[in-house]
This record gives structure tokens, sequence and C-alpha cells, in this order.
């Protein structure tokens, strides 16, 4: 994954649809979505509408086309909006994250339905479909993660947070992606509750490097005290505060 700072960032979208539901949902949630990005700085890697009808994943071949989309992004995309204008289709859903093994955070959100717009005509049942999805990906294994409310429209203050927040989360998977750590010294012996597992980090991709406190401390007292990169990185350390000595 990029982990370079300060990259804008990109989301994969699926428009969850379903064939006996309003289909111009759809296209009126790619508005929606794409004026939030904008807002936001973020971009989407997602189907044209060209690509399946309206750009929505309802069918299997939708799902491997979205799936294979996601495969040539794969370095690009931080994370995963699955986004339900109307009931979708939960396996649709399921098979492009599925096909697209991208090991990467994903968030469910479903649009509310407008309780004075209930005829066929602008019905959503994203509530109900929302439960579904979620059921299909616990089933395939895929972690995901949910909004604050159940359902909520793009343009709510509630999912701008919601999103954010999501965004953080992405931040910080990819960041740990192959990440080195150090650790100094043993654990205090009274203290199981700080007991880990270096294999099980490994096999997540992050490896420990260990080291004795008593040659850091040994390298610390070769170093010069009035050494002009020792007394900036003491300030850069302590805020200008000095260190009293033991």
């Amino acid at each position: 994954m990029n982990n370079v700072k300060n990259k804008p960032p990109t989301l994969g979208v699926i428009y969850g649809n379903r064939d006996f539901f309003p289909d111009q949902l759809v296209t009126e949630a790619r508005a929606d979505l794409a004026k939030l990005f904008t807002q936001l700085g973020i971009t989407a890697i997602q189907l044209d509408e060209s690509d399946s009808k309206l750009g929505g994943v309802e069918t299997h071949n939708d799902a491997r086309k979205c799936a294979e989309l996601f495969k040539k992004h794969a370095d690009e995309i931080d994370g995963v909006l699955v986004c339900l204008p109307n009931f979708g289709d939960e396996k649709g859903v399921a098979d492009t994250l599925k096909l697209a093994g991208l090991n990467v955070p994903v968030l469910i959100q479903g649009y509310p339905d407008d309780l004075k717009q209930l005829s066929p005509a602008r019905r959503r049942d994203a509530f109900c479909g929302k439960i579904s999805v979620c059921n299909n990906l616990v089933q395939a294994g895929i972690k995901f993660s949910l909004t604050s409310k159940h359902v909520s429209h793009p343009t709510s203050d509630s999912f701008k947070h919601d999103l954010q927040k999501f965004l953080g989360v992405c931040r910080v998977v990819n960041g740990l992606r192959g990440v080195r750590l150090g650790a100094v010294g043993a654990r205090p012996g009274a203290f199981n509750t700080v007991r880990y597992s270096e294999k099980i980090l490994e096999r997540h991709g992050i490896s420990v490097t260990t080291i004795d406190l008593s040659e850091i401390i040994g390298a610390a007292n070769k170093l010069d005290a009035n050494a002009p990169a020792v007394k900036n990185k003491l300030a850069e350390i302590t805020g200008s505060t000095p260190i009293l000595a033991i």
C-alpha cells in the first residue's frame, strides 16, 4: 500500500443495486458522493456508468468488473466504501470484495428512506439491505466498519464525521503495513498484561527488532552533551525544557 505522507485519500466505491428497486437512486448517489468527495479531497475508484447498469454492482458479472478495476488500482486504494442507495445486492458486494482481495478497511453506508416517498419509484429499503450485506460479509470473513447511524445520507453531518473517522482508520491500517517496531528492553516481570506475540505481528507484516536498554544507555553516554546536534535534538524532544540529571 502507498504510505506517502499527505497523500490524498483514495477510496474504491461499490454502489449496490437491486433489480426490482428504482435504478435512478444509484445515479443520485453517485452525484451525492461526487460532491462530498470533492469537498473532502477524496479520489474515487469506481465503475463508470457505462461499465454496468448506471455503474452499480448488481450481478456477478458486475462484481467481476468492479473487482478487476480495484485490482488495477490496488496500490492506490486506501479503503472501500460500500454505498447502498437502495436495498442493494448483498452477493454482488461480497463477491466484489472477495474477488478484489484488497485487504483494506471497508465502510458500509446505507441511505435512509424518506417516509413521505415510499412509492415504488422512490422506495429504498437500504436499512434492511445493509443488514443483508453485513451478514454476507461476516459469512465471508470480511471485516468492515459501520456508520454511527444505521442509515445516513452522504450529505448529513453524521456521515461526514463517520467518513473522516474511516479515513483515519485507513491511514492507521496502511501506516502499519510493513512497519518495523523497536522493542527496548524486556517487559516488567510483574506485568503479563503487556505480553505480545512477535510471530502474530510477523504474520501481519509487522516485524520487531529488539535491543537491550543497556545498549541504548551506553550509546547515549558516548554522546558529547555540548555537540550542536545533541543540543538541538534535546530541545526538540523536551521543548527546550532542561532535563535534570539523576
